[in-house]
């Protein structure tokens, strides 16, 4: 579908608003505005309770909350700021996954692929999006996409070409679901992280979390459109979900 994708993406408009990305002015060594935004919107996304607004004051300005509302998204932004200062290896992303699922699950199971059959449950209604893969398939899967992320890694895209496979990377992550929690997250984590490995840090300024959460109803629709079972996904129905990386730019 790239060349399909290409027809709908203005590439030098891409490229200029990508270039004019630059850091928040409330930023200092110690805090991070568009972490803080991409860490508790992708955490309210999942059903984390913390008000935006109130976790950026929280990180800015050190107000103390009761620890059920901050830990997790503290994980989730923690994993940010390890994936900033790493490169993207299929290592170092597990890694990353630990750090945000520290209050997620048991330590036995950070870092680590499932051992268990899933079904994967829509945070804000309780419905059932789809059948992950099944467990005997997990680790090959996980491990086939991580040799197209080498792969990808290695070849000179363009800028749209980049928006492309990370869209694509997160999608054919998020159905795999190779964890027992902390997909959604990491999956958000994983196509930020590749752009930045493209493209440089200015994608650490992306606000595709933000952008992912103030279209949440189309973000989970448009992951809902390839089916429900995953030996039975149709990928060719994948683009109104790889257009919404874009609009982050916007």
């Amino acid at each position: 579908m790239l060349e399909e994708y290409k027809l709908t993406i203005d590439n030098c408009q891409l490229s200029t608003k990508f270039k004019a990305l630059k850091d928040a002015e409330i930023s200092t060594d110690s805090f991070s505005f568009y972490t803080s935004v991409s860490a508790i919107t992708s955490s309210r996304i999942e059903g984390e309770l913390m008000e935006v607004d109130s976790y950026v004051k929280h990180k800015m300005l050190n107000i103390e909350y009761l620890p059920d509302l901050i830990q997790k998204p503290n994980d989730l932004y923690n994993s940010y700021l390890f994936a900033q200062k790493n490169m993207l290896t299929k290592e170092h992303f597990l890694k990353a996954h630990a750090i945000l699922s520290a209050h997620l699950l048991s330590r036995s199971k950070q870092g680590i692929c499932r051992a268990v059959n899933m079904l994967v449950m829509e945070h804000l209604t309780g419905r059932i999006q789809y059948e992950a893969a099944p467990v005997e398939k997990v680790s090959d899967l996980f491990n086939k996409l991580w040799n197209d992320i080498e792969l990808l890694k290695k070849l000179h895209l363009t800028i749209e070409e980049v928006f492309y496979f990370a869209s694509f990377i997160h999608i054919v992550f998020v159905n795999i679901h190779p964890f027992e929690d902390g997909n959604g997250r990491s999956g958000r984590l994983l196509e930020k992280w590749f752009i930045a490995e493209k493209l440089g840090g200015k994608a650490w300024y992306l606000q595709s979390e933000l952008n992912y959460y103030k279209q949440v109803n189309d973000y989970y629709n448009n992951l809902n459109r390839l089916g429900m079972f995953y030996d039975e996904l149709d990928y060719t129905k994948a683009l109104p979900f790889l257009r919404m990386l874009p609009d982050s730019l916007h």
